[in-house]
């Protein structure tokens, strides 16, 4: 039975497994069907450093490859924020940028899509957003959305460089996170968020090695990861496909982007 978002009644949303069976070999070319996996990018144009946007096409990459349904949504800064997607992707951004942002997801109330059933992905600024206050290099504080119990104030120096982590939940067969940070804001999880994971190398949420890395609350998974993130580790992508989609991905073969994973996890 296809499942359907709670508290509404919109059209039922079918399991990525449902889809599968009932397109069979359709490829990235074909006509897209209404049932398909949708992933919004959130406001590239401002949410976008570093390469942050191309998660959003990680994603849609690794569905297309096996065949199944999916559509990406680009919404800009000056457009209605859709509550019907499946999983929004948010990236990072310069302080400004942030701020601007951050009113912009009020108004067009990201946190309603999230209770409708939808998942977010956030990665740096996002994930500072996404929490309940966070402080710009000014030094003022800004309300977050609240989707993520976490607060976050300015370092004293900044966290640049690459880092491994060390994932509280393992994305099948990978047990880390690699990914390069940069940012000047630290971030302190409350108790209604749990670490993504634990840094083994490099600097974590709050700039030092062994911190946590990243946030998971609900439907909210977060990370200070760049990169961009999901193309270094094509496992996660995975998961967070399938936790959004209710429903395990076929396996695809292993090719350059799960060498390079491997390569930069040894002896993590």
């Amino acid at each position: 039975m296809p499942r359907q978002r709670a508290g509404t009644g919109a059209a039922p949303v079918v399991t990525r497994r449902e889809r599968c069976s009932i397109l069979g070999s359709v490829t990235s070319r074909a006509p897209v069907p209404s049932s398909a996996f949708t992933i919004v990018s959130v406001f590239p144009e401002v949410l976008g450093t570093y390469g942050d946007s191309g998660n959003a096409l990680v994603l849609q990459r690794r569905l297309e490859w096996r065949g199944l349904p999916v559509r990406t949504v680009v919404v800009s800064a000056g457009q209605v924020l859709p509550l019907d997607g499946d999983l929004y992707v948010i990236g990072g951004s310069e302080d400004d940028a942030q701020a601007f942002a951050v009113d912009r997801l009020r108004a067009g109330s990201l946190a309603q899509a999230v209770t409708r059933g939808a998942h977010v992905f956030a990665v740096c600024a996002g994930l500072q957003l996404l929490g309940e206050t966070f402080a710009t290099g000014a030094g003022d504080v800004v309300a977050g959305l609240g989707l993520l119990d976490l607060r976050t104030t300015r370092l004293a120096h900044r966290v640049v460089g690459e880092v491994v982590a060390e994932l509280a939940t393992p994305t099948g067969a990978d047990t880390h996170l690699t990914g390069f940070a940069n940012h000047g804001g630290g971030s302190e999880l409350g108790r209604d968020a749990s670490p993504l994971g634990t840094v083994r190398r490099g600097q974590g949420n709050r700039g030092a090695v062994g911190d946590p890395e990243g946030a998971v609350q609900g439907r909210v998974v977060a990370t200070y990861l760049h990169g961009p993130v999901l193309a270094r580790n094509p496992a996660f992508a995975d998961w967070l496909l399938e936790r959004a989609g209710g429903a395990a991905l076929p396996p695809l073969r292993h090719g350059p982007a799960e060498r390079l994973h491997a390569h930069l996890t040894t002896d993590a």
